[in-house]
C-alpha cells in the first residue's frame, strides 16, 4: 500500500537524476512540468494574498505618476495631464494585472529556486550550500531591480510628457491601464536584468562557466547589455535604458571578479595533495 501511495503522488516530486545528474528526455520534460506547476502555484497564492491589499497596491503604483505631475508643474505649469479609464472591463483587468505582478514579486524566492534547481538538477552534498547562496543573492537583487524600475519611473514620465507642445492648449489623457502596464513591465525587466550576474556566478560555482570565458566575452556582453537596456525598457527615455544598463554592467564585472577568485581557489585546492 505504501508503494501504491508513493506512485500515486509521484507527480508531486521532481524525477530523480541518475549518477552525475543525467536524465532522460522524458524525465527532463517531467521536471519542467513539476517546476512550472510549483512556480505557478506559488504565484497564484501570492497573487490572491496581494488582492487583499489591492487598494493600497493601486495607490503605490500610481505614486510615480503623481510625482511626475508635481515635477511637471514646476517645469511646465501649462501641461494638464489627466488619468482616464476606458472600457467597462478595464478596472477588473487592471486589478488582475497588478495582483499577478505583485504575486510574481512576492513568490520570487520560490520560482527563483525552481529555476536554479532545474539548471543544476543533481547537486553534490558540498554544492547544496550554493542553492542557499544563490537564493540569498538572487532574491534581494531581483527586488532591488524592481525597486529601481519603480523609482526611476517619475523622471521618465516627466521627460516624455515634457515633449507635449506648449504653443497650443493640450490636455494629456493618460490611460491608467496603459500606464500601469508600462510600469509593471519596466519593473519586471529591471528585476530580471539584475538576476543575470547571479546566474553567471552560480554556473561558475558548479563548474559550467570559467572566469576566462567571461573575460573573453566581456566586450560583447557589455555591448549586449546596453542593447538589451534599450530594447527591453518599454519607455523611450534614455534614463530608463541607462538606469538598467549601467547597474547590469557593474554587476557583471563584479560577477567576473567573483568567478576569478573562485577559479583561483579551486585551482589551489587541486594542487593540494589529497592526504595533506
Amino acid at each position: 500500500m505504501a508503494e501504491g501511495k508513493r506512485r500515486r503522488f509521484a507527480w508531486l516530486r521532481p524525477p530523480e537524476a541518475g549518477p552525475g545528474g543525467t536524465m532522460s528526455l522524458g524525465d527532463h520534460l517531467r521536471e519542467v512540468r513539476y517546476r512550472v506547476i510549483v512556480s505557478v502555484a506559488a504565484i497564484v497564492v501570492a497573487s490572491l494574498l496581494a488582492a487583499i491589499w489591492y487598494d493600497a497596491l493601486y495607490q503605490v503604483m500610481l505614486r510615480p505618476y503623481l510625482l511626475a505631475v508635481d515635477m511637471l508643474k514646476e517645469s511646465n505649469p501649462n501641461l494638464t495631464p489627466t488619468t482616464v479609464i476606458t472600457g467597462v472591463a478595464e478596472p477588473l483587468i487592471m486589478a488582475m494585472k497588478v495582483c499577478v505582478v505583485a504575486g510574481v514579486v512576492l513568490a520570487s524566492p520560490m520560482w527563483l529556486y525552481q529555476i536554479w534547481a532545474f539548471i543544476v538538477p543533481a547537486l553534490l552534498a558540498k554544492e547544496k550550500k550554493y542553492a542557499l547562496g544563490f537564493l540569498s543573492a538572487a532574491t534581494p537583487l531581483f527586488l532591488l531591480g524592481v525597486l529601481i524600475g519603480y523609482f526611476i519611473m517619475p523622471q521618465g514620465i516627466s521627460v516624455l510628457l515634457a515633449f507635449t507642445p506648449s504653443s497650443v492648449p493640450v490636455t494629456n489623457l493618460i490611460d491608467v491601464q496603459a500606464f500601469l502596464e508600462l510600469m509593471l513591465r519596466l519593473m519586471l525587466v529591471f528585476g530580471i536584468g539584475f538576476l543575470i550576474p547571479v546566474f553567471v556566478v552560480g554556473l561558475n560555482m558548479v563548474g559550467v562557466l570559467k572566469a576566462k570565458q567571461l573575460a573573453k566575452a566581456r566586450t560583447y556582453v557589455v555591448f549586449g547589455i546596453f542593447v538589451f537596456g534599450a530594447a527591453a525598457t518599454p519607455s523611450t527615455d534614455p534614463f530608463s535604458m541607462l538606469a538598467l544598463a549601467i547597474p547590469m554592467t557593474v554587476l557583471y564585472l563584479g560577477a567576473e571578479v567573483v568567478c576569478r577568485v573562485n577559479d583561483r581557489r579551486k585551482a589551489k585546492a587541486e594542487l593540494v595533495p589529497a592526504g595533506a
